[in-house]
């Protein structure tokens, strides 16, 4: 099954997308910037983003954004079934409810009737901290499975079929447990991901495990990797865990070594310089980030484009020959010069 948010097809045979969310309110910033941002992580490979919708104060922003947005926009719906109908109103693409905390059945089918009439999906979203009552002898996992179809059979009853699950826990093994579960049960599209999953570090280790696991299984249409971060990072390894699992093919491939002792060029202050700029090109190139002139010509050889430097001088390669030298200072501007050159 396929569900369309915007321009976006979730599902079917269509291509894994990468999501992420606002990192703040909608109130005081100007949405011209929020488009500004919107875009640059649309660079970096996110393809869908979502926003908490928590006041009538934000229709008017939420409504600029979802109209001026490269991407579909994507509303974050508790408790106040209201607020789902206004999003969809200001033009959200999709929503985001739990049906168990929006209050009686009545307030889920007006809003499920309100996404039907403006061509809106809704992603039925369920944490394992936000369960109704476990039934004797069910797991988190079992117990999330069980209400999501309750969910969908309202919905299918209702008519509406533009639908997205995702079953997350801060547990890993429960979150793949409940995604291989609904797997089994429904073909319905599944976003997936380890909800509050830490830390970058921590959660890309988390989220590459359990959403590493369940891609390569054919589970998840769409995924988030959850932060406590910057939303840029969280987009950058959504894609890249998709780049390395083969499920996305443009994009930069950073190649990067760790410093030693050896190292006569500092790798870990210019990766980190050049990242975000170098994932942002529509290239399927590989650039190899290097710290000595061992690993420069040698161990990068395979790449598209290297760097590494030795005694203040920085040196460009392609393919594995050289092809120029510069001082350190002017190396970020004489790598993108090279790359923008092919």
């Amino acid at each position: 099954m396929e569900a369309r948010a915007g321009n976006l097809i979730i599902g079917g045979n269509h291509p894994v997308s990468v999501q992420t969310m606002y990192d703040s309110s909608l109130q005081g910033i100007d949405p011209v910037l929020i488009i500004e941002r919107i875009s640059s992580l649309h660079a970096l490979g996110c393809d869908a983003i979502r926003f908490s919708f928590i006041s009538h104060d934000d229709a008017a922003p939420f409504g600029y954004i979802a109209s001026h947005s490269p991407i579909p926009v994507i509303a974050d719906i508790h408790f106040d079934w209201k607020m789902a109908l206004l999003a969809l109103k200001a033009g959200a693409h999709k929503i985001r409810i739990n049906p168990g905390n929006i209050g009686a059945k009545w307030k889920t089918e007006e809003v499920v009737r309100a996404a039907a009439g403006c061509g809106a999906a809704i992603r039925i979203g369920l944490n394992s901290g936000s369960l109704p009552v476990m039934e004797e002898g069910e797991g988190e996992a079992e117990a999330m499975v069980r209400t999501a179809l309750e969910y969908l059979d309202w919905f299918q009853g209702w008519g509406f079929s533009n639908t997205v699950v995702s079953l997350k826990s801060s547990d890993v093994a429960e979150t793949v447990k409940a995604a291989r579960l609904f797997s089994a049960s429904s073909d319905y599209p599944q976003h997936i991901g380890v909800t509050e999953a830490g830390s970058p570090v921590i959660s890309a280790v988390r989220s590459t495990w359990a959403l590493g696991t369940l891609l390569s299984e054919g589970i998840g249409s769409t995924i988030r990797v959850s932060m406590t971060g910057d939303m840029e990072d969280e987009v950058i390894a959504g894609a890249e865990l998709l780049r390395t699992l083969g499920l996305r093919k443009r994009g930069v491939r950073i190649i990067s070594c760790p410093r030693c002792g050896r190292h006569a060029f500092d790798t870990i202050a210019f990766e980190k310089k050049v990242r975000r700029r170098l994932l942002s090109l529509d290239k399927d190139i590989s650039v190899a980030i290097m710290g000595c002139l061992v690993n420069g010509p040698g161990e990068a050889k395979g790449a598209d484009y290297a760097i590494t430097g030795m005694k203040d001088k920085v040196y460009l390669y392609r393919k594995g020959k050289l092809i120029g030298s510069v001082e350190e200072a002017d190396a970020e501007e004489a790598l993108f010069e090279a790359i923008g050159n092919e």
